[in-house]
């Protein structure tokens, strides 16, 4: 593979990167994504619908236009490792998504200031992503045997989620906190969604910047997991790019649909954790055999499915 192959031209990077823009936009001044207030399970559940309905539309126009320009086995192939990739980090946000609960609960952030936390953190993962993205693409066109890599990390990664103790981590005073509470003027107090006070002429920051920074470092860990898994199904920079974001995208609404009932998809991490693990099994074994999108798909799909119903049974059983 020599150089950055892709099948998006110049201005099919461009209208995508303005559609994010432009969606980014209307949630923060249009539809109030910059005001604090509680997200309902039916806010969130609309908008999850609205995220998932775009990627899939997304898709569909990806694959009406490779069909035309390139054939129907490139489009069928490309709209394949979309959904696949989408599907994959999908799945892998939800571990986000008990990580941002467990954030929240440690620094009893109230529900209507934790989505304009969310928001901005988006807007920090979107950017970091896109290095991380373009960076990786980079480095395996140049040196395919960074996949073997990624694929030990994975494997790895995954047998160390199955046997790591249940125990909750210590977020607010973890190394990322201590360093933020030693460098920077924390305000005391609740200074409601503000980032920033001024106390006797001093700028300080509020707690709630603090819980915005560990957000932003705890999605920089998890891309250092995701990103690796979706260059197990293709290595095209630009599906990379277009499955991650409209993922990410989707995390706050996700997030907010979960919230309160989190507890009862305890088993989840499981299926994540076997999913990394096949993802990084398939990686490896690359020089002999070549697991096809369409399998891959298939278990994925299936582990976390099996998980998810497990998690609801084991709840409804605990609850009888």
């Amino acid at each position: 593979m020599n150089g950055l192959e892709s099948i998006a031209s110049a201005p099919m990077w461009a209208g995508f990167i303005a559609f994010v823009l432009l969606m980014l936009a209307l949630d923060l001044f249009v539809f109030g994504g910059n005001k604090a207030h509680k997200v309902s399970v039916k806010e969130a559940g609309i908008w999850s619908l609205v995220w998932v309905s775009m990627a899939l539309l997304f898709n569909g126009g990806l694959w009406w236009y490779l069909r035309e320009t390139s054939g129907a086995a490139v489009a069928d192939a490309k709209a394949l490792e979309f959904f696949s990739g989408y599907l994959i980090e999908k799945a892998l946000s939800v571990d986000n998504v008990f990580v941002f609960l467990l954030i929240f609960t440690a620094f009893q952030v109230p529900r209507q200031y934790q989505r304009r936390v969310l928001i901005y953190g988006v807007l920090g993962a979107i950017a970091m992503r896109a290095v991380m993205i373009l960076a990786g693409a980079w480095v395996v066109s140049e040196f395919s045997w960074v996949l073997y890599l990624f694929g030990a990390f994975l494997l790895v990664t995954g047998v160390r989620m199955m046997v790591a103790s249940d125990a909750p981590p210590d977020v607010a005073n973890n190394w990322v906190m201590r360093l933020a509470r030693r460098h920077l003027r924390v305000a005391a107090g609740d200074h409601g969604e503000r980032f920033f006070v001024r106390q006797n002429g001093v700028r300080y920051v509020t707690p709630l910047l603090l819980v915005l920074i560990l957000i932003e470092v705890t999605d920089l860990v998890f891309a250092v997991d995701s990103i690796p898994a979706i260059f197990a199904i293709t290595t095209d920079p630009f599906i990379v790019f277009t499955s991650n974001l409209f993922a990410i995208m989707g995390l706050r609404a996700l997030y907010f649909l979960l919230v309160d009932v989190a507890d009862r998809f305890h088993l989840l991490k499981y299926g994540l954790a076997m999913v990394l693990t096949f993802i990084g099994v398939k990686m490896l074994i690359m020089p002999w055999y070549h697991v096809p999108v369409q399998a891959s798909l298939t278990v994925v799909a299936v582990l976390i499915g099996a998980s998810v119903v497990a998690s609801l049974l084991v709840a409804r059983k605990d609850g009888k």
